[in-house]
């Protein structure tokens, strides 16, 4: 949203066929030494703990029928699944001292997965309205529920002053995005435009937020849109970057691609936002995702990854030396999302 449904990407990425062994792509000199960290299942939305020595991600591996919470050392050993086992998990996210951890669940709506989205009615992202978010410590226990609205709550992260959680919520009957503190008080409703807004990060010194959005400006999108919306779906075909300030004012559009642009986050300097784009496809349905940077202002679209399938869910290490992201790239079978960490190339 952050996230992107999982099942969004591997609908799109479903029937392309494997790639070469080779972990590095021709024309990607910002990436070196790419390594990579899963070898199974649909592994994605890697981010960094504060000290830059672990990572948080969502999986759905082995006999798992959805995605569940792990964290590994960023070497990838040390894989430890740290959500309940219950229900379905997204966007997780550490805490400023790396001791608690944060994630969007349904769990307490129940303990099986909800069924997937509806594909006959095209590329949709479910909104579980059972979603809520919760802490937890670093190890999974303790967990604590955080949001307690009726509807979708999820794609949440942290300041990294450690102050403020940004999420995304349905609690006033549209996708928006609020603040709050980093014990559930003070909600603060950010966006009020009609559409979805979701997926945001802070800026490295919590001023600024980042996130996608979809507005929808016709009668025909706007009908489109409400109807969805109220069958519990999105369609994440047409999502652009905006920036604002950490306070909801000063809203401005960074992309104007007309295209599928989501996970965006900001450069250890503040300067240039990278983010995952369909822009570059050049097949008919457009499932070529791949990362772009482009300056806070707008200008300097630069593409930064080559892979013929899914590049998505970029994160900047906190020293800005590396960069973690998930990719089909190398993949074992068709379907298949690993994750992978690069130094990176200023």
């Amino acid at each position: 949203m952050k996230h992107l449904s999982l099942i969004f990407i591997f609908a799109l990425t479903a029937t392309i066929s494997a790639q070469t062994n080779s972990l590095s792509i021709e024309g990607e000199k910002r990436l070196t030494n790419i390594k990579q960290l899963t070898n199974s299942g649909e592994n994605a939305e890697a981010y960094f703990s504060p000290d830059g020595k672990r990572l948080i991600f969502q999986s759905k591996r082995g006999d798992m029928k959805c995605d569940q919470i792990f964290t590994m050392n960023i070497d990838g050993s040390g894989v430890k699944r740290v959500s309940n086992g219950e229900g379905r998990t997204t966007c997780s996210y550490f805490f400023k001292n790396g001791k608690k951890i944060l994630y969007g669940s349904t769990h307490l709506g129940a303990k099986e997965c909800p069924p997937n989205p509806d594909f006959s009615k095209g590329y949709v992202w479910a909104i579980y309205p059972t979603y809520d978010i919760f802490t937890a410590n670093a190890d999974g226990s303790g967990i604590k529920q955080l949001t307690k609205t009726n509807g979708y709550d999820a794609e949440a992260t942290v300041s990294p002053d450690g102050k403020k959680i940004i999420f995304t919520s349905m609690r006033d009957g549209d996708l928006d995005l609020y603040s709050m503190d980093t014990n559930g008080k003070n909600v603060k409703r950010l966006t009020t435009e009609l559409g979805y807004d979701g997926g945001a990060f802070f800026s490295p010194d919590s001023k600024q937020i980042v996130y996608r959005a979809f507005h929808p400006k016709t009668e025909a999108e706007i009908a489109r849109y409400k109807q969805r919306l109220s069958e519990d779906l999105i369609e994440p075909n047409n999502f652009e970057i905006w920036v604002m300030n950490a306070d909801g004012t000063n809203k401005r559009q960074i992309t104007k691609l007309g295209a599928a642009s989501f996970a965006p986050f900001f450069t250890p300097d503040g300067k240039k936002i990278i983010f995952c784009t369909n822009y570059f496809a050049t097949d008919p349905r457009k499932r070529n995702f791949d990362l772009a940077l482009i300056n806070v202002d707008g200008t300097g679209l630069e593409r930064v990854t080559f892979n013929e399938s899914f590049d998505g869910f970029p994160m900047f290490s906190p020293d800005g030396k590396k960069l973690v992201f998930a990719s089909n790239r190398n993949q074992a079978k068709d379907g298949e999302t690993n994750v992978f960490i690069a130094d990176w190339v200023d």
